[in-house]
C-alpha cells in the first residue's frame, strides 16, 4: 500500500548537536544511523530493524540566525505539493520554505499552520513509509501525533480540510478541556488538545514507542536529558513520558511499565 494523501510518512529531529543526539536517541530508542548519502550534506537516517524511521540533522549557522531551534517535526504526504501549499497558506498557513525536489527521495515544502506550528508537506517517491506505526505497536516507530493547540477547533478545521482527516472520538479531560482524536480512512492519527499554559509554544508533539518505560525514562535522565514528568499512565493501561533531550527538542516515549515497577 502506498503513502496516502494526509498520511505521516517522516519525522525529522533539527539538533544542535547531530553526534550527541545521535548517541543519546540510540540508546533511548534503539536506532541504528547511517549517513544517508546526500551529497554535500549530513543527513542521517535511523532506522529499527532495518526499517528506516527518522532523520537527524544539525541545524545551520543560518537557521540558527532566523529563530530555528532544535526539535523535532513531521512530514506529511499529499499528492500535490504546490496544490497543498496554496491552500495551506489560504487557510491562515504559512510558507517557510519554497516546494523543492530531492532526488531519489520526493518533493517537498515546509509550511505553518494558522498557530505557527511548523509541518512539511511531501510526495515522496519509493517505498511506502513505515514510520509511523499505523495498525499495530512497534517498538522504535512513531505511536501517536499530538497536536498542542491555542485553538483547537480552529486546528481541527485547518488539518480536516487541509488533509481529509476526520474527528473519531474524544475524551474530556476536566480543566485541561477536550482530548480529541482524530482518524486518518481506516486508524488513527493522533489527537488536538488545547496547549498547557507550560508549554511556551503551540507543537506537534511525536510519542515513539518503547519496550520498557521505566528503563527508557532512567536512561533519559541519566544521559543528559531532563524529564519534565512522567512515566504517567494513560487511558489503555500504557504509561508515557515527557521531556527535553540533551540539545533542548522536546521528546515524547510511550510503553509498558516493568513487571517490577
Amino acid at each position: 500500500m502506498s503513502n496516502k494523501q494526509g498520511d505521516f510518512i517522516w519525522y525529522e529531529l533539527m539538533s544542535r548537536n547531530a553526534d550527541a543526539a545521535q548517541a543519546f536517541y540510540s540508546g533511548l530508542l534503539g536506532w541504528q544511523f547511517a549517513d544517508s548519502g546526500m551529497p554535500g550534506m549530513d543527513y542521517r537516517i535511523g532506522s529499527m530493524g532495518g526499517v528506516p524511521v527518522v532523520g537527524l540533522m544539525n541545524l545551520t549557522d543560518e537557521m540558527l540566525e532566523n529563530g530555528a531551534y532544535p526539535q523535532w517535526t513531521g512530514y506529511i504526504s499529499v499528492n500535490d505539493v504546490e496544490d497543498s501549499v496554496k491552500r495551506a497558506c489560504k487557510s491562515g498557513g504559512g510558507l517557510l520554505m519554497e516546494p523543492q525536489d530531492v532526488e531519489g527521495v520526493g518533493r517537498f515544502a515546509f509550511v505553518t499552520d494558522p498557530q505557527g506550528v511548523p509541518f512539511y508537506l511531501m510526495t515522496a517517491t519509493g517505498d511506502t513509509s513505515h514510520s509511523y506505526a499505523k495498525y499495530q505497536p512497534a517498538e522504535g516507530h512513531c505511536a501517536w501525533n499530538e497536536l498542542l493547540s491555542t485553538d483547537p477547533d480552529a486546528s481541527k478545521q485547518f488539518y480536516c480540510d487541509l488533509f481529509g482527516w476526520q474527528k473519531a472520538d474524544e475524551m474530556d479531560m476536566g480543566d485541561m478541556g477536550m482530548y480529541e482524536m482524530l482518524r486518518q480512512d481506516d486508524y488513527l492519527i493522533g489527537a488536538v488538545m488545547k496547549k498547557p499554559s507550560e508549554v511556551p509554544t503551540p507543537l506537534w508533539n511525536y510519542y515513539f514507542r518503547v519496550a520498557d518505560i521505566d528503563t527508557a525514562t532512567t536512561f533519559a535522565a541519566a544521559n543528559g536529558g531532563h524529564v519534565l514528568h512522567g512515566p504517567t499512565e494513560i487511558p489503555g493501561g500504557e504509561f508515557i513520558t515527557q521531556g527535553l533531550d540533551p540539545q533542548g527538542a522536546l521528546f515524547a516515549i510511550i510503553g509498558k511499565r516493568s513487571a517490577s515497577a
